[in-house]
């Protein structure tokens, strides 16, 4: 069931996601060729226990992470490991906390020191995906606006969209109605009332769609192998104009 929150429970997923969005800068800050991911992982939920809220992915269906570190053809749930970054990866930091009994939900997907063209191209595209999905996500759209809006600039630049994976409703639960898918038509798809908290998260391959999950039931990765980004933020669906509750600027003012 879709259900639209109060200004109230705006409030309070807003500061969850500000947590979450000065948790991925922390975790910005870190990533560096020769260091681990299970390190970005310490860093995230040393940071987000020392604001007063639980890393929410910590034991979900029994994950066993505060985070989710996807590196390279990882599209989403990769492990925090031994894994050392090296120059010219790039790796999705996927972070959740509860705190005031709701959640927040973010992701970004950082270049490890210098990236070749090709992968600059991907990170940009799919971070750009993510922001006319946000400008489709209006009182009175439909899930399937916010999808054929992402979809078809990404696949403007010949890049391709997971289909397996969705956003979703926020609130006190991690995932809420409806979904958002990625892809879509214009005018289909469960209705926007206003006042709904979304998660919009474009996973833009850099090759074909396909995709498959690994043996430990939760790293999905591309089946050509091929790199894979994802950007998430949490917004308010509002008539005229979405509104961002989590925001990328404290990632950006240190240059990533």
């Amino acid at each position: 069931m879709v259900k639209p929150k109060t200004e109230e429970e705006i409030e309070l997923l807003r500061e969850n996601a500000i947590i979450v969005s000065k948790t991925l800068a922390e975790v910005g800050k870190w990533v560096a060729p020769g260091v681990t991911t299970a390190k970005l992982n310490e860093v995230a939920e040393t940071f987000i226990r020392d604001n007063g809220a639980i890393p929410s992915f910590l034991g979900f269906e029994g994950f066993p992470a505060a985070t989710c570190m996807s590196v390279n053809d990882v599209v989403v749930h990769g492990f925090p490991s031994d894994y050392v970054l090296k120059e010219g990866d790039i790796v999705s930091a996927d972070i959740g906390t509860l705190y005031k009994g709701y959640n927040g939900d973010s992701a970004y997907t950082f270049p490890v020191g210098e990236v070749d063209e090709a992968t600059r191209k991907l990170l940009d595209v799919t971070k750009a995906s993510l922001y006319k999905g946000i400008e489709a996500a209006v009182a009175g759209a439909r899930t399937g606006d916010i999808g054929h809006a992402v979809q078809s600039y990404a696949e403007s630049f010949g890049f391709s969209v997971v289909r397996e994976l969705e956003g979703h409703g926020l609130g006190k639960e991690m995932h809420e109605a409806p979904g958002i898918p990625n892809y879509g038509r214009q005018g289909h798809g469960a209705r926007l009332p206003e006042g709904l908290v979304i998660c919009i998260e474009p996973m833009i391959n850099a090759g074909g769609r396909g995709v498959y999950v690994a043996r430990n039931g939760w790293a999905v990765h591309t089946s050509d192998h091929r790199k894979s980004a994802h950007f998430e933020l949490t917004v308010v669906v509002r008539r005229g104009k979405a509104e961002q509750l989590s925001t990328f600027e404290y990632i950006e003012s240190t240059g990533k």
